[in-house]
């Protein structure tokens, strides 16, 4: 009989340590508002199916915040959602209008009517904050209050509790007394999340993990130069002193934590964004950790590339990547420290792509995609099940999926557990059952991310947040040899190894950015400057600079001129110079995609040139660039459709794609325009010209769109991966305007 494939998910739960302790302030909500939607509901969606069995990685800095909640300790943005609506000073409306719609605006603000009115009433990119809270009356202050903490409240808890759900069905105009019972309720959810756990974790369904107690990436605290493997010219920070003993610690306390909370040794660890290096393994299996998770090119590199990726995607080799690795290191009990690698072009497709999907079919995706490793792998194996591991961020993706991720987690994990040939394991059950035969002696040092540690080291702002926090520490261990009061030299190290956290330095630098770049900059060096205050020194001025320049990270870049283009397939640079350009990056902050998507580049402009007017409209010109020749790329597609958010209603549809002649049309509310004069190019690259008429829009009118690459019920990439790219339709006069400016 064949084996079947063993299923292994890891949902990795994370936030950084946001509180300053010293001057008992907290600005950041985000641990409060994802344990009452994410963290519980995902919770909730395993316990649904006892059967299932998955991990879930909980980072020691954020179960602190959430035990923190549970004993009555606030933030800003619960401060000010309590207040009386009628009492709000100056600066707490001004704070009101520019925090309480931190959403993703399409799934949980526009969804509910009322959150959708008072956004068009805030009137971002109009209104001053200032401006908007005049216009906010008492009754909308407080319908605000209630529905920027309410719709952070995952849909399984309304399924069980009738109250909560009828307090949502009112939708407006509550009253001071309601508000007061919906944060008490808040509350209580908060404070279901870690028994949830314990019980999924004692109830044999949940691997509970863990990681370094701050979320440091270790290999840099050991050793900087360990950037090097990865990077051979990547710069240095100024200084790059060791901190082995700092690793040691944020081991040893991030599993001893874990232990007070759930009265067991963690089952393994997902070291902090995959982060590894060879050098800090003995460490981790000093403390007992049985196995860590890291990404499969880790893997690729640390055995030759024996385990490897072709342009295509396709795997060399894959029954030795789906399967769990002995490293070269030793446990207590004299086991080997165990691996696995994730298989990150799946993981990506829960993080990234199943969104855009019907549910059901995005589920069933993922389960054939399993079911094709299990064939794979099947000779190879000698009838031993492979190993598939999925693992990701478990709190970041589900506001991007319509539902919120309700259809397609419930679709996957009841399907998954009746599916003939495969079976989901927590990884501690399949490592027991089937101990690795492989061993790697020496694993490569590198992260989930390109195997390497630009996201934290590269720029040169994390090279100055590095030296900032090593000017800091060489402060802090001479105040210690010098006598210092020991409570305070205890608490400036608490702060320092927050500090140490991998999310301070995930903002630096210009490749991502979360709207909030300044405060969590500011939070960093704010960590620093208590570690001067706790021991009576005053921090250096240098920790009063702003490392990050704060500029926010444009997804796109505008048009410059005109655009005219003959849709012949084959570039010609003088034809797209002046285009807007748009080339896949991390456009969503918080996660990071690691798989090349199918599109390369995407340009776009206007043609309202002379020439082209005295035909009698103006055009809309798009480019489409893939990883080859696009002609080649695009053929396995069913479309290439190019969807407008405004004009609403209106795409561009590309289909035959493998045809010598592409067949395009223009459609608008949900019907193909008969009238439309579209026309397309395909060869080394695609080329779309299309009247301005055909698509509705006159010049000043805003055009939002994007462009997705579609197969059967999938989609395969989407350009930008979130949002929309925005511009506006110019004028005749657009160029000479711009060359008089």
């Amino acid at each position: 009989m064949t084996a079947p494939a063993h299923l292994a998910f890891v949902w990795h739960q994370h936030q950084p340590y946001y509180p300053d302790d010293v001057a008992r302030e907290n600005p950041m909500p985000w641990v409060r508002l994802h344990c009452t939607k994410d963290y519980l509901g995902m919770a909730l969606h395993i316990k649904e199916v006892p059967e299932f069995r998955c991990a879930i990685n909980l980072v020691p800095s954020l179960l602190v915040q959430i035990n923190q909640y549970v004993e009555g300790r606030s933030d800003r943005h619960l401060d000010v959602s309590k207040m009386p609506a009628d009492g709000l000073g100056a600066g707490d409306a001004t704070y009101l209008m520019d925090n309480f719609f931190m959403a993703n605006a399409e799934t949980m603000v526009r969804p509910h009517a009322r959150y959708r009115e008072l956004h068009e009433l805030r009137g971002f990119g109009n209104s001053s904050a200032e401006d908007a809270a005049r216009r906010f009356t008492e009754r909308d202050v407080r319908d605000l209050q209630i529905w920027s903490n309410l719709t952070w409240v995952h849909e399984l808890v309304f399924e069980r509790d009738d109250d909560l759900r009828e307090f949502r069905e009112k939708g407006r105009h509550w009253t001071e007394s309601e508000k007061e019972w919906f944060f008490k309720r808040q509350r209580e959810l908060v404070a279901e999340v870690i028994p949830l756990h314990k019980e999924l974790s004692d109830g044999g369904q949940v691997d509970l993990t863990t990681t370094p107690m701050y979320h440091p990436i270790l290999p840099l605290l050991w050793n900087k130069e360990s950037a090097h493997e990865a990077m051979p010219g990547c710069p240095l920070p100024q200084y790059t002193e060791r901190y082995e003993e700092d690793a040691r610690e944020q081991i040893r306390r991030g599993v001893e934590y874990h232990k007070e909370q759930f009265g067991s040794p963690p089952a393994g660890m997902w070291p902090s964004e995959g982060s590894v290096s060879q050098a800090i393994l003995a460490d981790i299996a000093a403390v007992g950790v049985p196995w860590i998770a890291t990404d499969e090119e880790i893997l690729a590199h640390s055995t030759n590339g024996l385990v490897s990726r072709d342009g295509r995607g396709h795997l060399k080799n894959p029954d030795k990547l789906f399967r769990p690795w002995d490293l070269n290191a030793t446990l207590p009990n004299g086991e080997p420290l165990r691996a696995v690698f994730r298989d990150h072009a799946m993981s990506d497709g829960v993080g990234f792509n199943y969104q855009r999907m019907d549910p059901h079919a995005a589920a069933h995706d993922l389960l054939g995609k399993v079911d094709g490793i299990r064939r794979a792998c099947e000779d190879a194996n000698g009838g031993r099940p492979c190993l598939v591991p999925v693992v990701l961020d478990g709190e970041n993706c589900w506001e991007y999926y319509p539902d919120g991720g309700v259809g397609f987690l419930r679709t996957l994990y009841r399907e998954c557990v009746s599916h003939p040939t495969i079976q989901p394991v927590r990884v501690s059950d399949h490592i027991k059952e089937h101990p690795p035969t492989d061993r790697v002696d020496r694993l490569f040092a590198g992260s989930w991310i390109n195997h390497d540690f630009y996201i934290w080291i590269g720029h040169k702002e994390d090279r100055d947040g590095w030296d900032r926090l090593h000017e800091t520490r060489e402060y802090l261990k001479a105040e210690e040899a010098n006598g210092a009061d020991p409570e305070a030299v205890k608490k400036a190290w608490e702060e320092l190894y927050i500090a140490e956290g991998s999310d301070w330095f995930w903002w630096y630098g210009d490749d991502r950015s979360s709207g909030q770049d300044d405060l969590f900059d500011d939070l960093f060096r704010r960590h620093l400057r208590n570690v001067y205050k706790l021991l009576g020194g005053d921090p250096p001025a240098n920790l009063d600079v702003p490392i990050t320049n704060a500029e926010p990270k444009q997804t796109h870049t505008l048009p410059t001129g005109f655009v005219s283009a003959t849709p012949t397939g084959r570039p010609t640079y003088f034809e797209w110079v002046s285009a807007g350009t748009y080339a896949p990056g991390n456009d969503r902050g918080t996660m990071a995609i690691v798989t090349e998507g199918l599109i390369r580049e995407v340009q776009f402009g206007f043609d309202l040139t002379p020439l082209t007017l005295e035909d009698g409209d103006g055009l809309f010109c798009l480019r489409v660039d893939t990883n080859d020749r696009a002609a080649d790329d695009l053929a396995g597609l069913d479309a290439l459709r190019v969807r407008f958010q405004d004009p609403e209603g209106v795409e561009i549809r590309v289909t035959d794609l493998a045809d010598d002649v592409p067949v395009v049309k223009v459609i608008r509310g949900g019907k193909t325009s008969k009238h439309a004069e579209p026309r397309v190019g395909l060869d080394r690259i695609l080329e779309l010209v299309v009247p301005l008429s055909d698509l509705g829009v006159e010049p000043g009118d805003p055009v939002h769109f994007a462009v997705e690459a579609v197969r059967g019920e999938a989609s395969e990439d989407r350009a930008p991966r979130e949002g929309s790219i925005r511009l506006e339709c110019p004028t005749a006069d657009f160029e000479r305007e711009r060359w008089q400016a």
